[in-house]
Order: C-alpha cells, then structure tokens, then sequence
C-alpha cells in the first residue's frame, strides 16, 4: 500500500505499508483525496509527538459494512463510547479516544485508513469530492457556533488568512453583519473581499501595531504563535477570544491582560460534520477553487512544501479515482 509516514519529523513516502488492521467497528475506506493543514505541518515539526501515517481531511468509499460503495467522509477522534466522559455526550473528549493521523490511529494519507463506522457520514452527489475533502476543516468553523452565542450585531474579528480563516468567516458570516478579516497576504486577502468581508493586510505580528479593544470576537486562525497575543490586543474588555490555532512551538506571552480584562478565552476544535455537508449540499459556503495544488502521494516533500507557500490555499493528495 502507497503512504506518507512521519518518523523523527521526517516525511516519508513508501510504497509497502502494510494495509490497515481495523479494530472492532472500524470499516476499510479506499481514500480518494486527502488533504494538507496547518495540523499536518505543525505534526512535522514534532507537534504531539506523533508517528504513523499522516492525514485527516479525506474523502474515500466505504469498502465495508452498513455504507460498503458509498463515497464518505469520516470523523476523526475514534472514541470508546463506554466511558463516562462518552456517556455524558462529550465524546470528542473521550480519554480513551485515538485521533485519526494525529494522536495513536494512522491517518489517510494512504491508499486505505481504517476508521470506526459510527464515524462516517455519507457525501451526497451534489457535492464533488473538492468540496468533500474540507468537510473537516468546515465543521471546525461550526463548531463555534456551538460554543458561544453571536448576535447580529456583534464585532468580530478573525486572525489569518488561510484555510481555516475562510471557512470561519464564511461561517460567522451567517450569523454577524460584518467580520473584520487580517492577515498578511494580499492575494489571499482577496479571496475574503470577494465575500463582502472587510480586509485589512498588517506587515508585522507586533500587537502594538494592531487597533486596540475594538472587537467582541476574536478568532484566531493564524496557525502561529504570535496569533494569541495579537487577538487579546484586539478583543474589548469582557470579550471572547476562541482560539483555532494549535502548533508545535511554546507560547511566551504575559496573560494579565486576561485577567485585567476579563476576557473569556474559548478552545475550540473538531466540529459537526452533519451541519458542515449541509452547508456544502445547499451551497451555503463558497469552497470553489479553494485547492490550488494537486500532488500525487510520491510527491510528498513538494506537497509539504507547497502547503507552506504564500501563493497556496489548499494543497491536496489525489490517491484514487
């Protein structure tokens, strides 16, 4: 079987890992594309110590069970359903959980993955596996409507221009009357205008540079650093910050201002899938032409790098037809 491995934060491609053994519950899925993120890079670089096969936005067909044939896209924390945290509907926390290609479970970024049944969802044939492939991605930027209530009103603010960003602006979109993106590419930038969102392209990740207190909601999406910082400068007093952002790297910032002003400050990760193929069904999100490369598994240390540049939106594997 083809896949991309991650041993000692080295990529590598190879062409006999061995097939999957699925656990009890878990189906074969015959992986059709998989995408790059932020995650997948900061893992490269020693990101929650993880070793396997990398990979967890995908499409592919169920080759077994109750959805054998069908084209699926897959939840990707495999929980035991058992415990108390489980029982108590907080699954996504489960302390037993594996987390495909992230933490214990190898990943997608290869012929075939094993993943738990209960998992899947079903693509509907209106939405082409372009748009399948960011189902991931897209629920996370639902999942904040899950955590905090926005109202019409409300000033927010979303950190980066990336991926993640566009799919979280779209998303509060729905909700707020105007989102304030920044980030510091001009051409990615562009893509957000086209959405009626408001822009501003920044030069320097200083703070001190940015308007202070001005938003109710800040988002960070930018995948460094140097995002928190810049998202507490920006909320007001009392507001929330919801951070999107996890990397390899320690952060080294004072945390008084959260304390001074009392600011709530909101993790957030995975998301519903159910509300994210929905949206992509009834064309409620935008997600065309977001995939700017396309790259076969062998091609593996140009896909990573690729993924880095400033001129890419979203970097693909195509791994079968």
């Amino acid at each position: 079987m083809k896949a991309i491995t991650l041993r000692s934060k080295t990529l590598h491609f190879r062409n006999d890992a061995p097939f999957p053994d699925p656990l009890e519950g878990e189906v074969l899925v015959r992986v059709l594309q998989c995408g790059i993120c932020e995650t997948d890079l900061q893992l490269s670089q020693g990101y929650m110590g993880f070793e396997g096969v990398l990979g967890h936005e995908f499409v592919g067909v169920a080759q077994s069970g109750s959805l054998a044939g069908q084209r699926v896209v897959g939840e990707i924390n495999c929980s035991c359903h058992r415990c108390e945290t489980c029982l108590a509907g907080r699954s996504t926390h489960c302390p037993n959980r594996t987390v495909i290609g992230i933490d214990r479970h190898d990943g997608a970024m290869a012929d075939y993955v094993a993943v738990p049944e209960r998992n899947l969802h079903v693509v509907p044939d209106c939405v082409d596996n372009d748009a399948a492939v960011l189902v991931e991605p897209l629920a996370a930027a639902f999942e904040i409507l899950q955590q905090i209530d926005l109202l019409a009103r409300d000033r927010v603010a979303v950190l980066g221009d990336g991926r993640l960003g566009f799919f979280t602006a779209q998303v509060l979109s729905s909700v707020v009357d105007q989102v304030t993106v920044f980030g510091k590419h001009g051409t990615k930038l562009l893509r957000f205008g086209q959405h009626q969102h408001k822009t501003v392209q920044i030069s320097s990740t200083d703070p001190s540079e940015l308007p202070s207190g001005d938003f109710d909601v800040v988002v960070d999406c930018t995948g460094s650093t140097t995002g928190l910082p810049m998202a507490i400068h920006l909320v007001r007093p009392r507001g929330t910050v919801v951070m999107k952002t996890t990397v390899a790297a320690c952060h080294q910032l004072s945390l008084a201002a959260i304390v001074i002003d009392e600011i709530t400050l909101i993790g957030s990760r995975c998301g519903p899938f159910d509300k994210a193929i929905d949206a992509l069904a009834n064309q409620h999100v935008d997600v065309g032409g977001l995939i700017t490369d396309r790259f076969p598994l062998e091609q593996v240390d140009e896909a990573f790098r690729q993924a880095t540049s400033p001129n890419s939106f979203k970097v693909v594997f195509e791994i079968a037809r």
